[in-house]
């Protein structure tokens, strides 16, 4: 399947009829594809990476795996067997939320290898961390200070190794040009971007998505859904992500109990692949995130919880703390979860545990003493500036915080 996948859309959009989205919508507007060229689905990964290995002519290809899928599994080793000669080195060692010090290391071994391009297998913080290196292989990083180089940075060289991505958890963060790192001297994730690090092609294979612990599996569920859910309430959402957002809720709605129900449903797996895929069109068309995804990073960066589940704990209370701003949003969400006229805070969190996950901070281990902390830090990441009912001081993500303790 080659589509053309993610749009970064100029424009300022609402999604109702009302006469408030005809003063938001904008008279013109333009479309910007994104740099990515494919998604295969359908296709076991280890034969789909040679057929793209093939056609785009790469001969020194680096894999970068989970340690877990390396040591326990042999599904890196099928990747190995497929691309035979043309593999040039693995690295396994990245850790959760992508550290600057793993990705330079990284980095250091695929440019030993001269590897182009850098095929990647797992969850969002491989997938990030390579997107990372790339940027470092680009511009010259050698160290974990020396980063700072290309963070936020206008005059960034463009990455010249390209990355293949199969993702094994649902966080779908292969469809973005954003990678998240963590600055293990500051506690802060931080982001680094440039259009050519989105993959050039990602592989959708639920088969490769059996090894993953069912809780990990569920939480980026939870994950993507948080993408769709933030995407539609933004205030800055767009016609086209609405669409693939809502679709992709749905799917993710139907999906995710199905699989928690029989692990061996992989039609079930798929949909909730696709339904990651779909949740990622907001962010790629430059729709930004609100505060679930701010509070988000804070609580992965300073408290090591998983992305998962900060949206599982985050997202319904936002969502109920937000609704005096945007109701009318909110009940397309309900809407597409199945569940018309009903409060769709109260839905997300009968959903969520439905699937068992964590719902409070309590349930994570972080308590009122850490409010301020979080608060304060929350205030600097991207998203909570764009919240669809203003935040302008850490007092407001504090109620939140409340909301979710």
């Amino acid at each position: 399947s080659r589509v053309p996948v993610m749009l970064s859309l100029e424009v300022f959009r609402g999604h109702d009829s009302t006469p408030a989205r005809e003063e938001r919508m904008a008279s013109a507007g333009r479309v910007v594809f994104s740099r990515m060229d494919e998604v295969v689905f359908g296709k076991p990964a280890a034969e789909a990476v040679s057929e793209l290995v093939s056609r785009y002519g790469a001969q020194r290809v680096f894999l970068m795996a989970s340690g877990t899928l390396d040591r326990e599994t042999d599904e890196v080793e099928k990747l190995r067997r497929s691309l035979g000669n043309k593999c040039v080195g693995t690295f396994a060692r990245m850790p959760a939320h992508s550290p600057r010090s793993a990705v330079i290391a990284a980095a250091e071994q695929a440019r030993e290898a001269r590897a182009d391009p850098i095929v990647t297998l797992g969850g969002g913080s491989i997938t990030d961390g390579a997107k990372a290196v790339q940027l470092c292989l680009a511009n010259d990083i050698r160290t974990p200070a020396d980063m700072d180089r290309i963070r936020g940075q206008s005059d960034v060289k463009p990455p010249t190794v390209r990355q293949i991505s199969i993702p094994t958890t649902l966080s779908a963060g292969e469809f973005s040009a954003i990678a998240g790192v963590t600055n293990e001297e500051t506690k802060v994730k931080e982001m680094f971007r440039h259009p050519l690090t989105i993959p050039q092609a990602v592989i959708l294979d639920p088969e490769v998505t059996r090894h993953t612990p069912m809780w990990l599996l569920l939480s980026t569920g939870i994950r993507a859904v948080d993408h769709c859910v933030e995407g539609v309430c933004s205030n800055e959402s767009t016609e086209y992500s609405n669409a693939s957002s809502l679709h992709g809720l749905s799917l993710l709605a139907r999906g995710l109990p199905r699989v928690k129900a029989d692990p061996s449903n992989m039609a079930a797996r798929l949909d909730c692949q696709t339904g990651s895929w779909l949740s990622m069109a907001g962010i790629a068309a430059g729709v930004p995130m609100g505060a679930s995804h701010g509070i988000g990073y804070v609580l992965g960066a300073v408290f090591d919880v998983p992305h998962g589940h900060t949206s599982c704990i985050m997202l319904p209370s936002v969502m109920r703390w937000n609704r005096p701003a945007n109701a009318d949003r909110q009940a397309l969400i309900s809407t597409a979860m199945g569940h018309p006229g009903k409060d769709a805070g109260d839905v997300l969190d009968q959903f969520i545990r439905g699937l068992d996950m964590p719902r409070n901070l309590s349930d994570v281990k972080i308590g009122r003493e850490h409010f301020d902390q979080i608060a304060k830090q929350a205030m600097g990441t991207p998203w909570v500036p764009h919240n669809p009912r203003p935040i302008p001081t850490p007092a407001e993500v504090k109620e939140i915080l409340e909301l979710a303790a």
